[in-house]
């Protein structure tokens, strides 16, 4: 029974993260990039704040959290949510959730010198597989000399899924000392301040003559509700349940989603080229999450 609740959440999961890149998109037709991302963070903040509230735990973080709290607003709500955002302004929903799923490939290089955790044949493995990937989706840019925007967002939302990778890192090195859920309202509520003031700045010409259709703000609603704050509150149950090596494999299905996805409602184009490289990315992805089988052995003693 245990086991059919974590398949249908993971299930559940990859579904909301599927489907959001292409509501990201539609957003992004009335909302500035900046905009957008402030408010999707500052409305998943304030869900989880209910949910601390509800639970009756402590909400304000002490003198010590303030700073690493602080630091992880800005990895990931300023270096991932902010800048994957503003790159989906010229590339396709599919193809952006394709080039934000690297992040567990580059977790591994970065975990080999900030974490110890040795590059292993898998992993070596993984990372030439997903290279291979980015090759077959960003090659035929690349092959042009002349600059254009869509390879600019791509390099933009790739920049953004290595600060995604630094914000595990970071969340690993100092995570287990705080609590999660408390640790993630305030990461979102900080950095949805941050980048609010940012937008009111950067984007005041469009902010201030903006029109909302309906589409958007469901889509801003989507995000903000389902993708942030209840896809977290699963996320974390999962985790719970499961190794993060086994959960980190259900992330494979979120870019091949999105694709399908921005191909069903934004008649986005999917070429052989992207195809075969989400499906490098994937395997990529598989080679660096799953653990040999003498590391799993190891940890199985342990736990014993």
């Amino acid at each position: 029974m245990e086991n059919i609740k974590v398949i249908s959440m993971i299930a559940i999961i990859s579904l909301i993260w599927g489907y959001l890149w292409v509501t990201v998109k539609i957003g992004l037709e009335d909302i500035p990039p900046l905009l957008f991302s402030s408010l999707r963070l500052l409305i998943g903040a304030i869900i989880l704040l209910v949910v601390l509230l509800v639970r009756k735990q402590k909400i304000l973080p002490s003198k010590q959290e303030w700073k690493p709290f602080f630091y992880l607003s800005l990895l990931m709500c300023i270096g991932y949510y902010a800048l994957s955002t503003y790159g989906m302004q010229f590339v396709d929903s599919g193809i952006s959730s394709v080039l934000v799923y690297t992040m567990p490939i580059i977790v591994s290089i970065l975990a080999h010198f900030y974490l110890k955790e040795h590059l292993t044949l898998n992993k070596n493995i993984g990372l030439i597989v997903g290279a291979v990937g980015l090759l077959f989706i960003m090659g035929p840019k690349l092959m042009h000399i002349s600059w254009n925007v869509a390879l600019f967002g791509e390099i933009i939302i790739l920049i953004s899924a290595f600060f995604w990778a630094c914000t595990n890192i970071y969340t690993k090195k100092i995570g287990s000392s705080h609590d999660k859920l408390k640790m993630t309202m305030w990461q979102l509520l900080i950095g949805g301040f941050l980048l609010l003031i940012i937008s009111l700045i950067g984007e005041h010409d469009t902010v201030f003559n903006m029109t909302l259709s309906l589409s958007s703000i469901l889509a801003l609603l989507y995000n903000g509700v389902l993708g942030s704050a209840v896809a977290f509150v699963g996320w974390n149950w999962v985790l719970g349940k499961v190794q993060a090596s086994v959960a980190s494999i259900s992330l494979m299905s979120v870019p091949i989603l999105g694709l399908v996805f921005g191909w069903l409602q934004l008649n986005e184009q999917i070429t052989v080229n992207i195809v075969i490289g989400a499906v490098f990315v994937c395997l990529g992805i598989l080679f660096t999450s799953v653990q040999s089988k003498k590391k799993v052995e190891n940890v199985t003693e342990k736990i014993a």
